[in-house]
């Protein structure tokens, strides 16, 4: 058997590059740079399990159709092991046409990006990726922030992530509301509609999947209908939200805020707004994250392989 891992072999502890050499001839990427077409196909070529990272295909942005036209070159394909949560960058549909099992880590940055999405809304609220800016260039002058104990969080997903963000939201005083799809319960956090989160929250997260049935969630009748002055944060992806219509939010002041992630920070309408903040794609990247990632990982190409595969998506 074949397995072509689209991450550099140093990622790998010892014993878990051991567990994978056990399956057969495994075949790793040099580092975790974008490669060429012609170089993913050479490591991938014969290949029956494929671990497939965003950063070797172009980051999230650019991965789908070049991470699908690797997979449509290889017939003996098997299985497919993402090294992210979200799927949103694979063709799940062609994958159930071909009976290709699709896994993923579910989980596995919890902590790490709930912190992150938590710092970035204190961020919004308190103005300190502002106020930085202004102070770097000797531009600084006072302007309100604001406090957000007895404010109201939404949380739009309360997956493991979401959940987690909800629960250091009460830590620091706020009301929690949340919608999740699933009709989740989670003690203290009163569900709603995704129509009473937009209307009655402060400050919104946003932890849905990242799948192409979300795109464009939240667009100019979603933010018509949220508090003015409202702080959103996004971590899951661009495409979520109208990024047209969340810059004229922020220069009209509807939107007070909003922190989002990518790998093009420069093609946006949002590009230069004072009250957006766009960061590279980091929050996870901790040391326990990576270890989560590494081991969770491991164990999918090895089920995978034994043609039981944990953690399918499809």
């Amino acid at each position: 058997m074949k397995i072509s891992i689209f991450l550099s072999e140093s990622r790998f502890t010892e014993e878990q590059k051991k567990k994978l050499a056990d399956l057969g001839e495994v075949v790793y990427s040099k580092n975790d740079k974008e490669l060429s077409i012609h170089e993913l196909m050479s490591i991938a070529s014969g290949a029956e399990i494929i671990a497939a990272d965003p950063d070797n295909f172009g980051g999230f942005e650019k991965a789908k159709p070049i991470l699908m036209k690797l997979i449509e070159s290889l017939p003996s394909l098997k299985g497919i092991c993402l090294s992210t949560t979200s799927f949103g960058w694979i063709d799940l549909d062609y994958c159930k046409k071909r009976n290709l099992p699709v896994s993923n880590i579910p989980g596995y940055a919890k902590e790490a990006v709930a912190e992150h999405a938590l710092a970035l809304l204190l961020c919004l609220a308190k103005k300190i990726i502002f106020f930085d800016r202004k102070i770097q260039k000797g531009q600084f002058e006072l302007e309100m922030s604001s406090d957000l104990k007895g404010k109201t969080m939404g949380v739009i997903g309360l997956g493991n992530i979401g959940s987690r963000v909800a629960e250091m939201a009460l830590g620091i005083g706020m009301k929690v509301i949340a919608y999740d799809r699933s009709q989740k319960q989670m003690g203290g956090v009163e569900m709603k509609t995704m129509d009473e989160v937009l209307k009655e929250s402060d400050a919104i997260s946003i932890h849905v999947t990242h799948e192409d049935g979300n795109r464009g969630m939240i667009n100019t009748d979603q933010i018509a209908k949220m508090k003015p002055g409202v702080f959103i944060v996004n971590l899951v992806d661009r495409d979520l939200v109208n990024e047209t219509a969340m810059a004229e939010a922020l220069k009209s002041g509807k939107v007070g805020g909003y922190a989002w992630e990518g790998t093009n920070l420069q093609d946006t309408p949002l590009a230069g707004l004072d009250n957006s903040i766009g960061l590279r794609i980091f929050g996870y990247y901790t040391k326990e994250s990576l270890e989560n990632l590494f081991r969770i990982l491991t164990d999918n190409i090895i089920t995978s392989a034994d043609g039981n595969p944990q953690n399918r998506v499809i």
